[in-house]
């Protein structure tokens, strides 16, 4: 996570313990409840049932809104959340509130209202991205803020009943670009040529004009995308830092082998969007290629080191980390295989997705109980006093 200079002191005067206290409960819920709802969704999309939630309302809102719970009321608070945290202003954190209120009301059925509200989130965080430019105007910093800026575009579309295949490259490219960015700040801290960062602004600027070009013409528009997507894995692949750190050991290499995975997704999901604007029955795959193990990959490998900056959350990194990694590539593999042969894998790869994303919850819990554990005990506090 990136950390911006501080400009204005009467922002930095901290809040009342207990508005932080009740800011952070309400944020968390909201989190929670757009992952929840959204996992819930895309099971039900994938033929998963359960007689717990025939008389339930909420998850048939929740199977057609599960592409706006998943990017806007759970990536986009969390993002948000973030961005609120490295740029040290209050009012940045209205933005993870709308967007996660918003993902609270399509779960309610109040569809309109929640798309408005995620627009009025996406303006404030392009609002706080814009503040962050002036502070660093950086390569990555403006990518940040035309990022937002796709977010912004995507949430307008949505709220105006554009559809998915207008909508949908316009989330993914808020995703894809913000992580493009957070990924060339990383490379300044190893030797690149000089047209690395051209190339890169080249590829995104096309994933723009596909994004773009999707709504006006859908074949073409899906080949420009689809073709960014791979490009921008290739980039990824040859110059991120990840490829000297999988030879580290520990988090390092735990991180790098969560990147370039991804990275590996990502073309397959390149190709298959591609592929499913030529009228192949690639659909499943290039979404979820892209949105779960791509992704979710990132945010696997993002995770040990964001949520102790953020959530002031210590973790106890151990090889049990690879557990839900690997059943998330496996299961995506199983979902991939079935949708395209159409059996009954793909609702059994959809359930060990759900699994593989628990599982990583319950990972991150046990290792923040673990840091608790080694280094939180009267014991282990004198121990290191006497070292000393």
């Amino acid at each position: 996570m990136t950390a911006f200079p501080r400009r204005s002191h009467l922002q930095n005067q901290p809040a009342p313990r207990w508005v932080t206290l009740a800011t952070r409960s309400l944020l968390l819920t909201l989190v929670a409840l757009s992952l929840l709802a959204g996992i819930t969704g895309g099971l039900l999309r994938a033929g998963v049932t359960s007689p717990v939630l025939a008389d339930l309302a909420w998850p048939g809102h929740a199977a057609l809104s599960h592409a706006a719970l998943m990017i806007c009321g759970f990536l986009g608070t969390v993002i948000g959340i973030e961005r609120a945290v490295a740029v040290k202003l209050r009012t940045a954190f209205l933005a993870p509130l709308a967007s996660g209120a918003g993902g609270a009301l399509l779960l309610l059925g109040q569809v309109d209202l929640g798309a408005w509200l995620g627009v009025g989130a996406a303006a404030i965080f392009t609002a706080v991205n814009i503040v962050i430019v002036r502070r660093q105007s950086a390569a990555h910093t403006w990518l940040l803020l035309v990022a937002a800026g796709a977010w912004l575009a995507g949430n307008l579309l949505f709220a105006t009943g554009q559809g998915s295949g207008a909508t949908l490259p316009w989330w993914f490219a808020f995703l894809v670009m913000t992580i493009a960015a957070e990924r060339l700040e990383m490379t300044r801290l190893m030797r690149r040529r000089p047209a690395a960062e051209l190339s890169l602004l080249a590829v995104l600027a096309t994933l723009l004009a596909g994004a773009a070009w999707s709504a006006l013409a859908p074949v073409a528009g899906g080949l420009l995308y689809g073709a960014a997507l791979v490009l921008l894995a290739l980039w990824l692949a040859a110059y991120d830092i990840a490829r000297h750190t999988v030879r580290a050991h520990g988090l390092s290499r735990y991180m790098a082998v969560c990147l370039l995975g991804g990275y590996a997704w990502l073309a397959v999901a390149g190709a298959a969007w591609a592929a499913t604007s030529l009228g192949l029955p690639l659909r499943d795959a290039a979404l979820h290629a892209l949105g779960l193990d791509f992704i979710v990959s990132m945010m696997m490998g993002h995770a040990p080191v964001i949520l102790p900056a953020i959530a002031r959350v210590k973790l106890q990194f151990g090889s049990f980390f690879y557990l839900p990694l690997a059943l998330l590539h496996v299961s995506l593999f199983l979902r991939l295989v079935g949708g395209i042969s159409g059996g009954p894998l793909r609702s059994a790869g959809a359930s060990l997705n759900a699994v593989a994303i628990a599982l990583f919850a319950v990972t991150i819990a046990g290792a923040a109980i673990a840091w608790r554990i080694n280094h939180g005990r009267p014991g282990a506090l004198l121990n290191r006093k006497t070292d000393r």
